[in-house]
């Protein structure tokens, strides 16, 4: 298989290869580099990952990009959340009052959020394989992919409730689009999605065995790529076609009627309680329910909020306002709590606070939503302003 351009040492955090097809085009595969973090999404990755993605975008040699994680255990297992603690504790230590002070939450939402709109907007067809665990910021590079494989062992997930923060990378926006209003039932309890969930949530495309990954690599380098996008995204939907299967369908629609039910109610309160009073056996239901009953209130709430500013959003809309809430987050939110309880102390004994969905209140939530930047001046105000439109596969 001819290659050029590959990166220099396998120690890289983000892996880059190009890849000559029949006719002289390439494909640009790039490697997330960190399997003993199940490849958590570093600040340093994504500077890497967005730059390189942003020069492939004008190469007129690459045709088409792949995303993939080292490893046979995950695609993205999350943000950096080792380093966001750090700051936290910098930031507090040091007496901050402005969100804007911890320089690298600042940087890191800023960028990753930069990369994770890039996706959605790409000029060009994105293949992401999905193998394994897909969290949080994983989720965040996969969704905007033209081309989202799936796999046997592929588990998605935005469980943010447990350490304190709320699904972002655009989740306010991917989680209002999952069918029956369930998407606030992911963002409340964090639910695991199979490999068929997923397409159903619409967070995937394809379902593939990982086995078949290397068959459909060299099937890619015999496609007759052009310089014509909207023609690969066809040619790479038509390849995956040939090699995808059925997947079975997973507790998400297997409870989907129940999931409507409960999700039905305008009010959080009530969504939560019907929830935590559901009596059921059945395993996928329990642990979301533990989840919830154990995850942060203030998290709840703000998922809650988020999904309900978010419906009349558009995405780029949706980064700047979960930009916002990011940084209070870091500043003065349980995240550093959450983090603190679940990486570093290990003791899984989280003092949340609010401690309870009663203090958690709406008015509560809008100190989130206090932005300490003048009209216009958003870090991310011009995200979207020099996007391309993405060809939908």
């Amino acid at each position: 298989m001819n290659s050029v351009a590959s990166e220099a040492t396998t120690e890289a955090p983000v892996l880059f290869e190009e890849r000559i097809a029949a006719n002289g085009l390439r494909l640009g595969i790039a490697t997330l580099n960190a399997p003993k973090t199940l490849n958590g999404l570093s600040l340093d990755m994504a500077r890497l990952l967005d730059a390189r993605l942003d020069a492939w975008a004008a190469d007129e040699a690459i045709a088409v990009v792949v995303l993939q994680g080292a490893g046979e255990k995950a695609f993205c297992a999350g943000g950096d959340l080792q380093g966001l603690y750090r700051s936290m504790l910098d930031y507090r230590a040091n007496g901050g009052s402005d969100i804007r002070d911890n320089a690298y939450a600042r940087d890191f939402f800023a960028i990753e959020y930069r990369l994770d709109y890039r996706i959605h907007t790409y000029p060009k067809p994105v293949l992401c394989w999905g193998h394994g665990i897909v969290m949080g910021g994983g989720i965040g590079l996969m969704a905007g992919a033209s081309h989202r494989v799936v796999t046997e062992r592929s588990r998605l997930a935005m469980p943010e409730i447990t350490v304190g923060l709320y699904p972002d990378v655009g989740g306010s926006w991917l989680l209002n689009k999952v069918p029956d209003h369930a998407g606030l039932f992911l963002a409340l309890t964090g639910a695991p999605l199979s490999a068929g969930d997923a397409i159903y949530a619409g967070l995937a495309d394809h379902y593939l065995p990982d086995a078949q990954r290397q068959a459909v690599y060299s099937a890619l380098l015999q496609v007759a790529w052009s310089a014509d996008a909207t023609h690969n995204h066809e040619c790479l939907s038509t390849l995956l076609a040939l090699h995808a299967d059925v997947p079975s369908p997973g507790p998400l629609q297997a409870h989907r009627e129940l999931l409507a039910q409960v999700c039905a109610h305008n009010d959080l309160d009530a969504v939560v309680a019907a929830i935590l009073t559901h009596d059921s056996d059945d395993t996928w239901l329990s642990n979301a329910r533990q989840t919830l009953a154990s995850g942060a209130p203030g998290s709840a709430r703000l998922a809650f909020e988020l999904q309900r500013r978010a419906a009349s959003l558009s995405l780029a809309d949706t980064f700047l306002l979960e930009y916002l809430v990011s940084l209070h987050c870091a500043a003065h939110g349980d995240f550093a709590e959450g983090i603190r309880a679940l990486l570093i102390d290990k003791d899984r004994q989280p003092h949340w606070r609010p401690a309870t969905l009663a203090e958690a209140t709406s008015a509560w939530a809008d100190t989130f939503f206090v932005a300490p930047w003048a009209h216009g001046q958003h870090p991310l105000a011009d995200l979207g302003s020099d996007s391309h439109t993405r060809t939908s596969a």
